[in-house]
């Protein structure tokens, strides 16, 4: 049986954590005492539906959590600190505090410790997030008890409308760009103003010409893409901001 804390309190435990060169002892209140604070947990740092889904979106609302009144964000999984911290960096997550529950105490705490030795993995957590006020459990999604991995109400979004149900949602923005264009230079200064954060693709280190015509039927940059929709270049992007404004 997954267990669901809610109005209980988090666990007491030690996560030990490599800082720089040296050891450091974090304690569940240094973590959750006075602090509003979203946790999600996951089988495994580096594995699939972790990497490319979980800790990706979660990353990316971390502005619109601290927003709605969270102090943290917080990843914690079944493995050691080293591993976390090179997952951390892998994913650019460094809005996420990573923490490692290497001997699985906290999540067997939170009764969540579930046996995948069938994949060799030994004990792990069950994918859940919960939110937590002042080391009490407010609200939990717990993944349903079913075969394999589900991920179908951990997710970042299910959380975000949970704290801040009429928050807006950062957009996605994308610019095809390449080194030295004004007219990039241009489209990306516009962003900044607005105080929209984009990704950015930049021409033979990232894409080619052929897949800037294939995506965008275009052989110029900029193409701006924002929410799965063509912008086109700045001075387009320059007519989508105005109308925003207004």
């Amino acid at each position: 049986m997954l267990e669901d804390r809610t109005g209980k309190r988090v666990p007491q435990v030690v996560f030990h954590t490599r800082q720089g060169t040296e050891w450091v002892d974090v304690t569940t209140d240094q973590v959750f005492a006075g602090k509003t604070v979203v946790v999600f947990s996951l089988p495994g740092a580096f594995t699939p539906t972790c990497s490319s889904s979980h800790v990706p979106r979660y990353n990316q609302l971390v502005p619109a959590f601290k927003a709605a009144g969270v102090d943290t964000v917080v990843c914690i999984s079944v493995n050691d600190t080293f591993v976390m911290n090179e997952w951390q960096k892998a994913q650019h997550a460094g809005a996420i505090t990573f923490l490692p529950d290497g001997n699985g105490e906290f999540t067997a705490g939170m009764g969540l410790l579930v046996d995948k030795a069938d994949l060799g993995f030994g004990k792990r957590s069950w994918r859940y997030s919960m939110l937590v006020r002042d080391g009490v459990v407010e609200h939990m999604f717990i993944e349903p008890d079913l075969p394999g991995d589900p991920f179908q109400v951990s997710d970042a979004d299910t959380m975000l409308a949970y704290v801040a149900p009429k928050a807006p949602k950062p957009l996605d923005v994308t610019i095809f760009a390449r080194d030295g264009c004004p007219f990039c230079a241009k489209a990306k200064a516009a962003l900044q103003q607005a105080g929209i954060a984009y990704e950015e693709l930049v021409l033979n280190r990232d894409y080619t010409d052929e897949t800037l015509r294939a995506v965008a039927k275009a052989s110029s940059v900029p193409q701006v893409y924002i929410n799965g929709e063509l912008i086109g270049g700045s001075d387009k992007l320059a007519e989508w901001l105005a109308k925003r404004a207004a």
